[in-house]
């Protein structure tokens, strides 16, 4: 049978109210879990996490420097999460955004009924339900009910508690209150959490990436000239907040700060440009820096308006909203001359080099051109007038050139006792400024680079006068240094002279020979076959310690130095090594003597006389012979002088959000000690006419707090006490 009209109508009115009443309790269910407790401690639990990620790892770091600390793998991975941006990543910007929805939730949830219970005076209890009470009292009075209310009040209002009468059927109550601000302690606590969270989103970066999504803007990723950049890489004058860096080198001006983004970089223009007029940098005695300022003039880019102002570490400037920090400083551009030194091949022919910090300067020279060294470029990356480094004399364990040790143990002792870096590993400080120095990378022709630092002057370690020639591979690496001693002209002349005859043939030819005349000077029957052989022993040394020739092929590599006498000598016997290192130590020592003479010979010098000074220097000379040919560079770039153009780094913010959280935090400080030092106490007093005695009162008194404390059972007994004196 088919249904009526009526019926089916029935039918759909009933199956729509369900899905009403479905839909309103999943509302009603989400708005519950928003609000709960639970809800907000799991936000609360997350952001916690991420920011102890945040903490422990670097954020808005160069990529180059991440994929060189976890590998390209876990780079990726860490990259998809966006943890090395945390707080601007759009996770956590999300878990902000549902932690002001679930606090304000609860806020609109409970503080009507808080508020309620604030202005309510709990008036409608019974006698019986203030028996209930586990804090109460009873006694009688000979007083008239109407004065004993009269009586209790005032007592009761002396104790700070405001009262209220209410009549009842035969009997008079007073119920009083006190602390009921505690309640406006939560609503402060949460209400702080809900404005510290929209200032931290006021100040975060959703303003600019709201710009990107609904105006089109994208980073910039290349290079050029900042005012020819296009105008979807700019933020306009009315974006509400953000935070960038301006670098200003002294006499230049900007007006315009760049703002980091994870694939390039915001312009971002200013309403006013910055002219830096002088960068001020004052030192402690020690060489230390104590004071950064900048001397600059600001001029209003609407109305032309102009005015001098000094910025300095914490002492910002504030115009139109926004502020300008003292950040660091940086090299401006400062123009360097450098003298270079060959490092590879028998020529020792030094040739001038300029360059420019954040400039480029081909290597080129006929003298590098016959030893292959060609197409190298230098990328000048920074200079520093100053350098504050611990010269103690204490601490082990030295960083070095070499990365590896001899398996010589002897040998071993020798570098370790040579090799170390500018600032020692000590327990002794001994903070002195060695002067300035200069960092660049030389860039072959297939785009490989290795970065140098060097010292301009010599320094004094382990009581020698050397340079310093620090040397790395990747960005995350300390520096190795290379030390170079110093000759009697506080130069490194000298031992460029020997590095140039080690390398030559002839010269190692003529050291040998000279070597063996000088230690077997007799001319005997027999002799002159002796001094041969001591002529070969102390040519294949030196040709060992060059790295040259078919004597270096046994060891690995065509190695260099110590290491390659320390290579030849596994080939003997083992029981034989520590009577062969020790000789053929002597004669490589004796020959490096030699071969620096027929050096200084071979350039018109006369010969050196034989000393401890000079005995010193040829040591350390050797020590840094063995060192260079893990230095990996075709020139020794010394500088010779300088022309310094300092360059201010400025922090720019308009941060809107900041009064906001400035709010949210007092109001924090208030809520928290509402709710730890205002206590809620309620107090009642019911009044009857004593049925046992015409005339008399009957009192019962209740009391109920919050939290039970001992200061709240102290309080109870003293009520008690004072309002039972009119006890009969």
């Amino acid at each position: 049978m088919s249904k009526s009209n009526d019926e089916i109508k029935d039918g759909e009115i009933t199956t729509a109210g369900i899905q009403l009443k479905t839909s309103r309790r999943w509302l009603a269910d989400a708005v519950e879990l928003l609000s709960s407790m639970r809800f907000a401690i799991s936000l609360l639990t997350i952001i916690a996490i991420a920011s102890v990620i945040g903490t422990v790892l670097k954020q808005n770091e160069p990529m180059p420097n991440y994929v060189n600390q976890f590998g390209p793998f876990w780079f990726e991975v860490f990259g998809k999460l966006s943890l090395y941006a945390v707080y601007s990543s759009w996770w956590f910007l999300l878990i902000m955004t549902f932690l002001v929805i679930s606090t304000s939730l609860c806020i609109a949830r409970n503080a009507p009924k808080m508020l309620k219970d604030m202005r309510s005076w709990r008036e409608n209890v019974r006698e019986q339900s203030l028996r209930n009470f586990h804090h109460k009292a009873e006694w009688r009075s000979a007083t008239a009910p109407a004065v004993l209310t009269q009586q209790l009040v005032a007592r009761i209002a002396a104790r700070g508690y405001k009262t209220k009468l209410v009549a009842k059927d035969d009997a008079t109550l007073i119920t009083a209150k006190q602390g009921a601000a505690n309640k406006w302690g939560y609503i402060f606590a949460h209400s702080a959490i809900v404005i510290i969270c929209v200032g931290g989103l006021l100040d975060s970066d959703m303003p600019i990436r709201a710009q990107q999504w609904f105006y089109g803007k994208t980073p910039f990723n290349g290079n050029g000239i900042i005012a020819d950049i296009q105008e979807e890489h700019r933020l306009g004058l009315g974006n509400p907040t953000f935070r960038g860096n301006t670098l200003i080198p002294e006499g230049s001006a900007s007006s315009t700060a760049i703002i980091p983004q994870k694939d390039g970089v915001m312009i971002q223009d200013l309403p006013f440009t910055i002219q830096l007029k002088k960068f001020i940098i004052d030192f402690y005695s020690t060489g230390m820096p104590k004071l950064f300022a900048s001397e600059v003039v600001i001029r209003d880019n609407a109305d032309g308006h102009t005015f001098p102002a000094t910025i300095k570490v914490n002492q910002p400037l504030i115009y139109k909203g926004i502020a300008v920090y003292q950040s660091s400083f940086e090299d401006g551009g400062s123009k360097l001359k450098l003298t270079a030194y060959p490092m590879a091949g028998s020529s020792e022919t030094s040739f001038p080099v300029k360059g420019e910090v954040n400039g480029t300067t081909p290597l080129a020279n006929p003298a590098l051109a016959n030893n292959g060294n060609t197409d190298y470029t230098i990328e000048w990356s920074g200079f520093r007038p100053f350098n504050v480094e611990n010269m103690a004399q204490s601490g082990d364990d030295l960083r070095a050139v070499t990365k590896t040790r001899s398996l010589n143990q002897r040998l071993s002792d020798d570098l370790s006792n040579h090799l170390g870096n500018a600032a020692k590993s000590a327990n002794k400080k001994d903070l002195k400024n060695v002067g300035p120095s200069v960092q660049y990378k030389l860039r072959d022709k297939t785009g490989q680079a290795r970065e140098f630092s060097n010292y301009m002057q010599s320094i004094k370690v382990d009581d020698a006068y050397v340079f310093l020639a620090g040397v790395r591979d990747t960005p995350d690496e300390p520096f190795r240094y290379l030390r170079i001693p110093a000759d009697d002209d506080d130069s490194v002349q000298e031992w460029m002279r020997m590095r140039a005859a080690l390398l030559n043939p002839e010269l190692r030819a003529a050291a040998a020979h000279r070597y063996a005349q000088r230690a077997i000077p007799e001319s005997r029957e027999g002799i002159a076959v002796l001094r041969v052989q001591l002529e070969q022993s102390a040519l294949r040394g030196l040709s060992l310690f060059a790295g040259d020739g078919k004597e270096a092929a046994g060891t690995a590599g065509g190695e260099a130095g110590y290491m390659a006498i320390s290579k030849f000598l596994e080939q003997v016997p083992a029981q034989e090594q520590e009577k062969a290192a020790d000789i053929f130590m002597k004669i490589l020592n004796g020959s490096m003597w030699d071969l620096w003479q027929v050096a200084r010979e071979k350039d018109g010098l006369k010969d050196l006389p034989a000393d401890d000074k000079r005995a010193r220097f040829l040591q350390l000379s050797t020590n840094a012979l063995s060192d260079a040919s893990f230095y990996n560079a075709p020139v020794y770039l010394q500088m010779t002088g300088f022309d310094e153009i300092k360059a201010s780094v400025f922090q720019v913010t308009r941060s809107p959000g900041k009064k906001v959280v400035y709010l949210g935090c007092l109001l924090l400080v208030l809520g928290v000690f509402s709710m730890l030092y205002v206590r809620e106490r309620r107090l009642w007093v019911w009044i009857r006419p004593d049925k046992d005695a015409e005339g008399q009162s009957h009192a019962l008194m209740a009391m109920s707090s919050q939290r039970k404390t001992m200061d709240f059972e102290k309080e109870f007994e003293v009520l008690k006490t004072q309002l039972k004196q009119t006890e009969a």
